[in-house]
C-alpha cells in the first residue's frame, strides 16, 4: 500500500508518493502559508492525483494520507491546535474531514519535526539509536526528541517540538508564540530580512544588494568578511547553540541531528555551531554525537510513511 505523504512547510509543501520507506515520486509546491491552510488544499489534492496518474498509482493503492505540519497537533482529535505566524487559519480546518470527502482516506497528522525525526531515525542520520533529538533551521526552528525509542509528545502533544521556543535572550525579540526572546525570533529565516537590517553595520553592508535577503548571501558575504553578514552569522551560531545546549540538557540525547534549509550552508557553520555546543553542553557521562541529517527533503515524507503504518508502535 502506498501512503500520500505532504510536509506543510514554511516556504515549500513537499508532496510524495511512499511505500514502505520509499518515495516512489515527489511534487513541491510553493507554500503561500501567509494566504492560510484552506487555499492549499485544492493544489495539494490536484498535486496528489498528478502524481498518482504519472505513476499510475490507482486508488486502492492508496491507504493514508499522511500530514507532517509546522504546529502542535492533537494526535486524537488530528486538529492543528494553533498558528505560529503560519496557516493561520488550520485550527479551524477538519482535515480528517477533507481527507475522506475529497480523497476517501483517513489522515494521520503529525507535527513536521517529530516526522522527520522519524525518518532520519528509522532510515537516515539516527539509526541504531534509541535516544535523539533534532533540529530543523529553516523558516522556522523546529525540534523533536526521541526517549527509549518513543517519541515524546506530552500530555498536549507540545513536549519536544517547541525548543524552537526557549528564550535565548532574555527581553529579546517578539514572537509569534507571544514570548521574548525565543530562539525563532532571534535566527530564524523568517526573521532574518529585519535582523539583518536592524545591524548598525547594515548600511555599509553589501547586504543591502540581496532581495531577498537569505543566509546563503550572509555565509557567503561572511566569508569574503562583510561586517553585517560576519556578526549575523556569529549570532545565528549563538541562539542555535544555546537551543541545542537546552535540547541536550532537557533531553539526554545520544545524538543530535540538525536538519533544514539553512542547512545547505553547513559548511560555512556547522563545525563553528559542533564546537560552540561542546563547549557549553554539561554532559559528564560523554560527548553527545552531533551530526547532519542525511534524507533532506525525504526526512518527513518517509517519516509520513512510517508513522501512518506504526502510529501505536511509536506513541
Amino acid at each position: 500500500m502506498i501512503t500520500l505523504a505532504a510536509d506543510v512547510g514554511g516556504s515549500r509543501i513537499k508532496l510524495g508518493l511512499v511505500r514502505n520507506e520509499v518515495v516512489l515520486a515527489r511534487e513541491t509546491l510553493a507554500s503561500l502559508s501567509h494566504e492560510g491552510l484552506a487555499p492549499q488544499l485544492p493544489r495539494i489534492l490536484s498535486a496528489f492525483q498528478i502524481l498518482c496518474e504519472r505513476t499510475g498509482v490507482r486508488p486502492a493503492e492508496q491507504s493514508v494520507i499522511s500530514v507532517a505540519f509546522p504546529s502542535v497537533v492533537d494526535p486524537a482529535s488530528r486538529r492543528v491546535l494553533t498558528a505560529y505566524g503560519k496557516y493561520v487559519d488550520a485550527p479551524q480546518i477538519d482535515l480528517p474531514h477533507w481527507a475522506k470527502t475529497t480523497l476517501g482516506l483517513d489522515l494521520v497528522i503529525e507535527n513536521d519535526a517529530r516526522v522527520a525525526l522519524v525518518g532520519e531515525w528509522r532510515a537516515g542520520a539516527g539509526k541504531g539509536y534509541d535516544d535523539v533529538v533534532i533540529v530543523t533551521l529553516g523558516t522556522g526552528l523546529g525540534t523533536a526528541a526521541l526517549m527509549n525509542r518513543r517519541l515524546v509528545r506530552g500530555k498536549h502533544g507540545q513536549a519536544g517540538i517547541l525548543g524552537g521556543h526557549f528564550t535565548v535572550r532574555h527581553g529579546g525579540r517578539l514572537c509569534t508564540c507571544g514570548n521574548r526572546g525565543c530562539a525563532e525570533a532571534e535566527a530564524s529565516t523568517s526573521v532574518l530580512q529585519t535582523i539583518v537590517r536592524e545591524r548598525p553595520e547594515f548600511p555599509d553592508s553589501l547586504l543591502r544588494e540581496l532581495d531577498p535577503i537569505d543566509y546563503t548571501g550572509i555565509f557567503r558575504l561572511a566569508r569574503e568578511q562583510d561586517a553585517c553578514a560576519v556578526a549575523v552569522r556569529a549570532h545565528s551560531i549563538e541562539v542555535w547553540a544555546a537551543m541545542v545546549v537546552n535540547l541536550i540538557h532537557a533531553y539526554d540525547p545520544e545524538l543530535v541531528v540538525v536538519a533544514g534549509g539553512i542547512m545547505a550552508g553547513a559548511g560555512d557553520f556547522f563545525a563553528d555551531l559542533v564546537k560552540e555546543v561542546r563547549t557549553r553542553a554539561h554532559t559528564p557521562w560523554g560527548r553527545v554525537e552531533i551530526v547532519p541529517a542525511q534524507l533532506g527533503d525525504d526526512a518527513a515524507l518517509i517519516g509520513c510513511d512510517i508513522l501512518a503504518r506504526e502510529r501505536t508502535l511509536l506513541s
